[in-house]
């Protein structure tokens, strides 16, 4: 029997006019979310008209609700995919899966994504870079060799795609070294190192704010960007915290998924996480065969 796992983008993934079709098909939970945010969520996600959709502080509660919106609507469309045996997001998409394993509510994770937005949109003094084109030894070789000692591995998305973060003179050292040694390196535009030892101050404040919120036991497998394991039942408020300051370990999550039998990969309201798992997916295969 198949077993179905889905799939929750993060940052990166908004775009203007998100969402235009769920919103008007779950009104209570759109309005709600509005009155927590205390802006419209509806009128930022469809037409943004201030340009604040591409703040992290706006982008990651917009993200959120959009995602959980779209999950509601294939929910009701597809209702077995309400019984899913893996569930798993990207970073911020993490917090729409445990919500679909109903370790918290709506209102609570909303709660818990505006108070992490505005932490991380807080924090400066670094960037982000992707890694095009090397596998993670030539990453770590290259960071070792040229003793960039600042700078983090923050995402490993695919065999070939790894995201590191920095303060920004150790990034433009970084541009250099990987560019010298034949590898793509691409600017992320965003205002800080995330998933990085320089979000170690934003995650300290964020287990105060954490603490008054109670986590249930999740229905389904989550698993964490931070293990790449499933959430343990006794550690759940811990584990997702930590992953504000460490690597989201997406590769070895997809292949951890990939492990347990014929797992059929369902992606909410995107293709960019679909097309990493391909790529995963793809190694693997070869792998089996012994070509890789």
């Amino acid at each position: 029997m198949k077993k179905i796992a889905i799939l929750f983008p993060g940052q990166g993934a908004q775009f203007k006019g998100m969402g235009k079709d769920v919103f008007p098909l779950f009104p209570e939970l759109t309005e709600l979310a509005s009155d927590i945010l205390g802006y419209s969520v509806e009128r930022l996600c469809v037409s943004d008209p201030e340009g604040k959709l591409r703040y992290t502080d706006y982008t990651q509660p917009a993200l959120y609700v959009v995602n959980a919106l779209n999950y509601y609507n294939l929910k009701n469309e597809r209702p077995e995919l309400g019984d899913a045996h893996f569930l798993m997001g990207h970073s911020l998409g993490e917090y729409n899966a445990l919500l679909a394993a109903d370790v918290f509510d709506f209102e609570t994770g909303l709660r818990l994504v505006q108070k992490r937005g505005e932490l991380m949109a807080r924090a400066r003094e670094g960037g982000m870079a992707a890694i095009l084109g090397a596998r993670i030894e030539q990453v770590r070789q290259i960071i070792s060799d040229h003793h960039l000692d600042e700078i983090d591995i923050a995402n490993l998305n695919t065999p070939t795609q790894a995201i590191i973060a920095g303060p920004k003179e150790s990034m433009v050292a970084a541009e250099k070294a990987f560019d010298s040694s034949g590898f793509t390196y691409y600017p992320l535009n965003v205002s800080a190192p995330f998933h990085s030892r320089y979000m170690e101050d934003a995650q300290a404040v964020f287990v105060r704010f954490a603490a008054q919120f109670a986590f249930r036991s999740p229905k389904s497998a989550v698993i964490a960007n931070y293990t790449a394991r499933p959430y343990e039942n006794n550690a759940i408020e811990a584990t997702l915290i930590k992953q504000i300051a460490n690597c989201v370990r997406w590769v070895e999550s997809v292949r951890y998924v990939m492990d347990q039998g014929d797992v059929e990969f369902i992606e909410v309201g995107s293709t960019i996480l679909t097309k990493m798992v391909k790529e995963v997916g793809s190694e693997k295969n070869l792998a089996s065969v012994g070509l890789s």
